[in-house]
């Protein structure tokens, strides 16, 4: 289970999610990313005195969207609570958070682990929240410069039980987790630009302990590869630390990915430190029933079940399901091919190969339309163009578009499989080689694939292989 032997490695993850909204939490300030700094900001989340907040319903309604999504209970009646401490990028001194009631608790979410098979992680909350700004320590010598276009911006906080037993599961539960989140439309989970963040709370036990032994929280971990290095070397140091008769500090630990190595950046603080208290300005969330069961109607068929359907009803198998499954967009696709009449295993070979190489290449574009793949696989099961043939007209569609069949004959690429036509080329090669038809007329008949490409030839690849291949064979046994 990771780690030295003899010790077993505990991991919880919380997970801060960007919300898909126009404008921020609690203002009508632009959520986007990348703005000059300081320039999409405004009274209300610079916690200006005077000025209030009002919920965006759209990011309540994202929020209630990703509970639902990860089985959550969602609770009808919430509280936003000011989580009070002091930081340069924090105007108001305090961040809206949700704290003794929050909108959600009690889901799961199963994922696939390295070493247990499918395993399930509990989801202990999930929570709304508003983001800080940044702190940036590179713009101006020797100062620290702060822009706030982030305060503000809509958050769901993820909280998972301590599940994960190893770094590896950590890492493939949060790409299942941002599986799901982007097939929802709940945020597009992009590390790079900040809109999901992690921090990992880790601890080590002697195998067989049911007791948790103390555990460090990891921060500043901003991509999907680094969390499996950053809790690696946490565990490691924490096992090194016990091993050695030292003991392990209840502290915040900073992952620096040009060393791969951690530091500690303060002790923890406990929950009562912030003093946590319902914000005066914001009225108890409550949410209709029906507000919560539209969002029930807009949640999406999610990928394990989306997977587990392929499966069954395309006979894929598990591994192609899961590649197909991967994005929304690309699963659609594939439906798509199959509905306009492509063999569901050919559509799924086609789509994984072919298709996702381009997309890689043009900016995750899906440049031939579903329809115009589903006549090409056509043309391949009918003989009309052979399989090498038709990855060129792929190419030709994608680039410049137009009907497979019409791009085929334009680039002289369709397969002739009229036999009249066709044995006047055989008729060429088997005469214009008399002393290999009669050696392999006395048993070398592995002279066969030399006719046929000589066929291949003179027929500058127009020549159907199967059919020309039985000509020759009659021909040749006369």
């Amino acid at each position: 289970m990771g780690g030295g032997s003899g010790w077993e490695t505990v991991i919880g993850l919380e997970t801060h999610v960007q919300l898909r909204t126009v404008s921020k939490m609690f203002c009508g300030c632009s959520a986007a990313f990348g703005a000059p700094p300081n320039t999409n900001i405004c009274p209300v989340c610079l916690g200006l005195p005077g000025a209030l907040p009002m919920p965006n319903e759209h990011a309540l309604k994202l929020a209630v969207r990703a509970a639902l999504g990860l089985g959550c209970t969602v609770h009808p009646r919430s509280l936003f609570a000011r989580k009070n401490y002091f930081y340069p990028d924090l105007p108001k001194g305090y961040q809206i958070s949700q704290f003794e009631n929050p909108l959600a608790t009690d889901g799961s979410l199963s994922y696939l682990s390295p070493d247990r098979g499918i395993a399930t992680a509990t989801i202990v909350r999930l929570h709304v929240e508003e983001d800080a700004g940044k702190s940036l320590h590179d713009r101006f010598p020797k100062v620290t410069a702060v822009d706030l276009n982030r305060c503000g911006v809509p958050l769901i906080e993820i909280v998972t039980g301590p599940d994960f037993r190893s770094p590896q599961e950590a890492r493939a539960y949060l790409l299942t987790l941002k599986q799901v989140l982007e097939y929802a439309g709940i945020s597009d989970c992009d590390m790079e630009k900040g809109s999901l963040r992690v921090d990992a709370n880790v601890s080590v036990r002697r195998a067989g302990d049911t007791a948790l032994g103390t555990k460090t929280e990891v921060k500043n971990i901003n991509s999907f590869a680094y969390v499996e290095k950053a809790l690696s070397v946490e565990r490691d140091r924490q096992i090194a630390a016990l091993e050695g008769g030292g003991m392990v500090v209840q502290e915040t630990m900073l992952y620096d990915a040009k060393t791969n190595s951690v530091r500690p950046q303060r002790r923890k603080e406990e929950s009562h430190d912030y003093r946590y208290f319902p914000d005066p300005d914001l009225p108890p969330l409550v949410l209709s029933a029906e507000l919560i069961a539209a969002q029930q109607t807009e949640l999406p068929e999610l990928p394990a079940a989306k997977r587990e359907r392929f499966v069954a009803q395309y006979a894929l198998s598990t591994t192609d399901a899961a590649v197909l499954t991967a994005e929304r967009a690309v699963a659609d696709y594939y439906e798509s091919v199959v509905r306009a009449g492509a063999e569901p295993k050919a559509a799924a070979n086609w789509v994984m190969g072919e298709v996702l190489a381009d997309a890689k290449d043009h900016a995750e574009r899906l440049r031939v339309p579903a329809a115009a793949l589903a006549q090409l696989i056509a043309l391949v099961r009918g003989g009309t163009v052979s399989h090498q043939a038709a990855k060129r007209v792929f190419v030709e569609v994608a680039e410049r578009g137009g009907e497979p069949r019409t791009v085929a004959e334009a680039l002289g690429l369709v397969q002739v499989a009229d036999a009249g036509v066709l044995v006047g080329w055989v008729n060429d090669v088997l005469g214009a080689h008399t002393g290999e038809v009669s050696r392999y007329k006395s048993g070398e008949t592995k002279l066969l694939q030399f006719f046929v490409g000589q066929v291949m030839r003179a027929s500058r690849g127009k020549a159907d292989p199967k059919v020309t291949q039985r000509l020759l064979e009659e021909k040749l046994a006369s």
